[in-house]
C-alpha cells in the first residue's frame, strides 16, 4: 500500500508541475524553485518532487544543470518527441556519411601515420578519457572529434581532412546528443589507435565499424 501511495503522490506532483509548464506559468528558460520550495508549495515530500522532476526531465520538458538548478526546456511533450525523432534521423545521416569517411581514414592512417600523428591521437584520447571520468560531455565531445580529426589527418589526404573538418560541428552535436551514454567506459578508441600504430588496416577498419555501430545503437 505504501508503494501505491508513493506512486500516487509522485503522479500528483508530475501533474501539478506539468500544468505549471504547459500553461505558460513557467516559460521556456525559467529556472524552477528549489526542491524544498517546490515541496513546500505542493505540500509534498522532497522525495516525491525529486522523482517528478526526474520524470519530466526524461520527457524533455526540464533539464538539470549541475551546480545551477533545473530549467524549463520545452512546454509541449509532443513537440519534444517530434524533435527527438528528427534529431535521430539527422544523427543517422551523419553516421551513414561517417561509414564512408571513417573507414577510408582508418585504412589510410594505418599505412601513412607518422609519430606526430600518433602523438596527436594519444593526446586527444587522454583528454577524452579525462572528460568521461569527470562527466563533462562538452569536453568529451570536443576531444572525441579531435581524435577522429587526427585519424583523418594521419591518412595524409588533404581532401579527406577538409571533408572531416567541414563536418566537425555536426560531429560534436552527434556526440552530445548521445548524452550520458557517450561517457560509458569503452576501449574501442584505444583499440583503434593501437591498430593504426601497428599498421593493421583490417583491424583499424573493423574497430571503426564497431565504434559507429555502438553510436547507432545508443541513438
Amino acid at each position: 500500500m505504501r508503494n501505491v501511495a508513493r506512486t500516487s503522490l509522485v503522479d500528483a506532483a508530475i501533474e501539478q508541475l506539468r500544468d505549471q509548464i504547459t500553461s505558460g506559468a513557467w516559460p521556456v528558460g525559467t529556472k524552477l524553485p528549489s526542491e524544498s520550495r517546490l515541496a513546500e508549495t505542493l505540500g509534498m515530500s522532497r522525495l516525491s518532487v525529486r522523482e517528478a522532476l526526474r520524470v519530466l526531465a526524461h520527457a524533455g520538458l526540464l533539464a538539470t544543470r549541475q551546480g545551477d538548478g533545473t530549467y524549463v526546456t520545452a512546454t509541449d511533450e509532443s513537440q519534444v518527441a517530434l524533435r527527438r525523432r528528427l534529431d535521430r534521423a539527422a544523427a543517422m545521416d551523419i553516421i551513414d556519411v561517417r561509414r564512408g569517411l571513417d573507414l577510408v581514414a582508418a585504412r589510410l592512417a594505418a599505412a601513412q601515420r607518422t609519430a606526430d600523428d600518433l602523438a596527436g591521437m594519444r593526446e586527444a584520447l587522454a583528454r577524452r578519457d579525462a572528460a568521461a571520468e569527470a562527466g563533462d560531455l562538452d569536453a568529451f565531445a570536443d576531444a572525441d572529434v579531435a581524435f577522429h580529426l587526427h585519424v583523418a589527418d594521419a591518412a595524409h589526404n588533404p581532401l579527406l581532412g577538409d571533408l572531416y573538418r567541414s563536418m566537425s560541428e555536426s560531429l560534436r552535436d552527434s556526440v552530445r546528443d548521445l548524452g550520458q551514454a557517450a561517457l560509458r567506459p569503452d576501449t574501442s578508441h584505444h583499440d583503434l589507435l593501437a591498430a593504426i600504430e601497428a599498421g593493421d588496416a583490417a583491424a583499424a577498419i573493423g574497430v571503426s565499424v564497431g565504434i559507429l555501430d555502438r553510436q547507432e545503437r545508443d541513438l
